[in-house]
């Protein structure tokens, strides 16, 4: 946590959150959390998933790609999510480029969402070294949301009717030293909570992962204690820049 205390995060005339991530169960790891307190607040939220996460599991990307998409889905109704877009981009393999950056720059025009948001894509992580995929998708998040605001890149997405638009903020989740939150103390935490637990498939092919329930309530909590004015007892952190 950082030293400086956080700042709430000013949700004043935002009508629509994108959420760009790169595998299903990566936005339920405490940002799911959040994603139900804006919902709770009639804020409309969208998911985007770079890949189906095929290639996460035991069995064969066959049969879990299916998997994780429908455990998705549920995850995404427990949180209120508005619509869920997969894509075809492969598990484990996903390159640096314009053609990632462009299939989000797309979504974020037609979406036309006020706050980007993506996970953490630093190279070294709490947990170890992050994962290419998660690496990849975020920092083409972060030039997205930048070439959909930019007539000059993409054009022939005006050629689809897609005008550019322009995010006003950006957000990163699972941040080592986040600089705002977002209360999730009650019913959106229990939501957060449940949002993993859908996961249910996937997290069993994870004999060793804790259990989610206690996971998430240290991280909120955690975070909760950077709040100067203890206004909150459960939070999730984010860096944010305006856009």
């Amino acid at each position: 946590m950082p030293d400086s205390p956080l700042q709430k995060l000013d949700t004043d005339g935002v009508e629509r959150i994108l959420c760009v991530v790169a595998h299903p169960d990566d936005l339920e790891y405490g940002i799911s959390a959040a994603v139900a307190a804006w919902t709770a607040a009639d804020i409309q939220v969208d998911y985007l998933l770079m890949t189906a996460g095929e290639a996460g599991m035991r069995r064969a990307p066959a049969e879990a790609g299916p998997l994780r998409a429908r455990e998705q889905r549920a995850a995404c109704d427990v949180v209120g999510v508005n619509d869920l877009t997969i894509l075809d981009f492969p598990d484990g393999l996903m390159e640096p480029g314009p053609t990632v950056r462009k299939a989000i720059a797309k979504q974020i025009r037609t979406l036309r969402p006020n706050i980007v948001v993506t996970s953490n894509f630093d190279l070294e992580v709490p947990w170890g070294i992050n994962h290419i995929d998660h690496r990849v998708t975020g920092e083409a998040t972060a030039d997205s949301i930048r070439d959909a605001d930019n007539r000059w890149i993409f054009t022939d997405l005006l050629d689809e009717g897609l005008e550019p638009w322009k995010a006003d903020l950006f957000l990163v989740g699972g941040v080592a030293e986040p600089d705002t939150y977002v209360d999730v103390t009650g019913e959106a935490l229990e939501k957060g909570v449940a949002s993993l637990e859908a996961h249910e498939a996937y997290l069993a092919d994870l004999p060793d992962h804790p259990a989610p329930r206690a996971m998430l309530t240290e991280m909120a909590t955690e975070c909760a204690r950077a709040v100067e004015d203890g206004s909150t007892d459960c939070a999730i952190g984010f860096r944010a820049w305006p856009m």
